[in-house]
């Protein structure tokens, strides 16, 4: 007879597999009303591209949602990095040099956000919705509101973002994977990733245990805003211009991705492949439903509905099979 609590059990040892059913179920939901666009190569290297540079922001925001905290400033730090690396270039500094200096500038502040965070007791919500606003409130001056675009092509937006081949396939992809394959080893195979967890379950024991707690998370707030950075670049190479208000509603997405993958905003619990799963869910949903024609407002709604449900059941999940062991 089969023991189905031993096979939940075993399935919520593995945060992915949710997401992975609910792709399955989608992916045959759209099939089946578009069956003759859906089912496609150029769709599916649509729904790539819109998850690559998602996708990078989610596996940050995941990786730092798993130590217990969050980050609303991921938007605007998407949209920082590569305005002012396009002031730059155009000013005459090489692309690649201004990319890096802007990086680093990206990791600084994640790791202002952690410290503000751990050393004042200031919750992350606080914290980074702070910080979004300030960072908006920049762009916006330095800006008027306007957009700013690429004046000389550098060859750094082809490896960033550029087209492979002639279906619509993009080297944001070959990043995304990348991305999600380094910080899945680190997670998985690595004593940071073991701290990283045992900090979500509880800072006050790992601390004890001799985990250092705050400098894990300042870390990993660090880690989330670099890779912020790293996704306003590639779109940014996408698309050769930036506007102020890229990237805003990016923070929900994120953290809507991250949990779609299995992450829980308690910590503790997550997936680096889950997360890449959870953005190209919501990429799929955004491809699937202009390819079904339905009105544009309905995709926010629909997102909505599914991080409810999946927030619900994770946390059913890991409460029954989990933490009950």
């Amino acid at each position: 007879m089969v023991d189905s609590k031993k096979i939940l059990r075993e399935l919520a040892q593995h945060p992915e597999f949710g997401v992975l059913i609910s792709l399955v179920v989608l992916a045959t939901a759209f099939a089946s009303i578009t069956p003759d666009k859906f089912l496609t190569i150029p769709t599916l290297y649509s729904a790539l591209t819109l998850a690559s540079e998602l996708g990078v922001v989610t596996i940050g925001i995941a990786f730092l949602m798993i130590t217990g905290e969050f980050d609303l400033s991921v938007g605007s730090v998407y949209a920082l990095v590569p305005m002012m690396v396009a002031f730059m270039v155009n000013s005459g500094v090489d692309m690649l040099i201004a990319s890096i200096i802007m990086l680093l500038v990206a990791f600084g502040i994640g790791l202002l956000n952690g410290v503000i965070t751990i050393k004042t007791g200031i919750p992350s919500f606080i914290t980074t919705l702070g910080m979004m606003m300030f960072l908006r409130g920049i762009l916006l001056a330095l800006t008027g509101g306007f957009p700013v675009r690429l004046e000389n092509p550098h060859w750094l937006i082809y490896v960033l973002n550029g087209s492979i081949g002639t279906e619509g396939l993009r080297t944001g992809a070959i990043w995304l994977v990348i991305v999600t394959a380094i910080f899945s080893f680190i997670l998985d195979w690595t004593p940071y990733g073991n701290w990283t967890f045992a900090v979500g379950a509880s800072a006050e024991t790992a601390r004890e245990l001799g985990v250092p707690s705050a400098k894990v998370k300042i870390i990993n707030f660090g880690i989330s805003a670099l890779m912020a950075g790293l996704a306003g670049l590639m779109a940014f190479s996408r698309f050769r211009i930036v506007d102020p208000t890229l990237g805003e509603g990016l923070e929900l997405e994120a953290i809507t991705g991250a949990v779609l993958g299995g992450c829980l905003l308690t910590g503790g619990y997550g997936s680096m492949v889950g997360s890449f799963m959870g953005a190209f869910l919501i990429a799929m949903t955004r491809v699937g439903l202009v390819l079904a024609k339905a009105p544009a407002y309905w995709y926010r709604a629909f997102i909505g509905v599914i991080l409810i449900i999946a927030t619900i059941i994770n946390m059913t999940i890991v409460r029954k099979f989990v933490t009950s062991g």
